[in-house]
């Protein structure tokens, strides 16, 4: 039987099946093996876990979660023109590899995995943020994944992990947050890609917690961050309307101004906002 080791150079199969990085599918290949391993190790130890990696590409990251011990790895490619590198991996890892063609946001993520598994992606950037919206609006908590490790644009990481009162704080800030604790693990300048993107990246890691906070329901909390962000240089009192006729008095109750702007509230405060709005529309 081939020898892991004897993989051919990613470089060199990216070459042997012409295969070049499209924009259009938000494609940025990481080919030092260093660099993936590093991320792979990222995700705590991987001993007898099942990994589901998106948009693997010609399998960087998916050489590297095999190599660093991964029990299995399911990998789901929209693009077919990367089977065959992805064929080859699974060939020398017999019955770790498990790729699926499809679009990654059609998936029944649930439905793959029989007790939690993990995320770790370099994912597409076109579909990351609607990606991690999607996972964390599962209805039943904690999820189907133990741990998401997932890279995105910069921007997107501090979005995630920004904290009240700043510019970056928002509805993906809320929502993340609410159910899982993210931190950025290190970033990445636009040179560790192919082709080079022209802003820095980040690793970000999102552990769930175990008991969210109540927000009387996952509806009622998107509908009250979109909202309040929708409108955010207006006072609470006008941003809310559209979810609340009296919210003035709601806020009153839970001991928030009216006069407060979406950036200033904590995401707890969000989440007692969103048991009010979830009273009185029955979101």
């Amino acid at each position: 039987m081939t020898t892991p080791a004897e993989l051919p150079p990613l470089r060199d199969v990216i070459a042997r099946l012409k295969l070049s990085a499209r924009r259009t599918l938000g494609q940025n290949f990481i080919l030092d093996l260093n660099l993936t391993r590093r991320i792979a190790r990222a995700g705590g130890s991987l001993e007898g876990i099942t990994v589901v990696e998106i948009g693997p590409g010609p399998g960087g990251l998916t050489r590297a979660l095999l190599m660093e011990g991964v029990k299995h790895v399911i990998a789901i490619e929209r693009d077919r023109r990367c089977l065959p590198a992805l064929d080859e991996i699974a060939d020398h890892y017999p019955g770790r590899l498990r790729v699926i063609e499809e679009d990654a946001l059609n998936m029944d993520y649930g439905a793959l995995l029989d007790s939690p598994g993990r995320i770790i992606a370099n994912l597409p950037y076109g579909i990351a943020t609607e990606l991690l919206t999607r996972w964390l609006s599962t209805p039943g908590w904690p999820a189907w994944c133990d741990r998401m490790v997932l890279m995105f644009q910069r921007e997107v990481a501090e979005r995630i992990t920004a904290s009240p009162g700043s510019k970056r704080y928002g509805r993906l800030s809320v929502l993340a947050q609410w159910r899982t604790r993210p931190r950025i693990l290190f970033s990445l300048p636009p040179r560790a890609f192919t082709p080079s993107p022209k802003v820095e990246s980040a690793l970000v890691e999102l552990v769930p917690r175990a008991r969210p906070e109540d927000c009387g329901s996952v509806r009622a909390l998107e509908a009250t961050t979109q909202a309040a962000f929708g409108q955010r240089r207006k006072m609470l009192r006008s941003s809310l309307k559209s979810v609340g006729h009296n919210i003035d008095n709601e806020l009153e109750k839970l001991g928030i101004s009216p006069e407060l702007r979406a950036e200033q509230l904590t995401v707890s405060e969000f989440c007692a906002v969103a048991c009010a709005v979830h009273e009185l529309r029955g979101f």
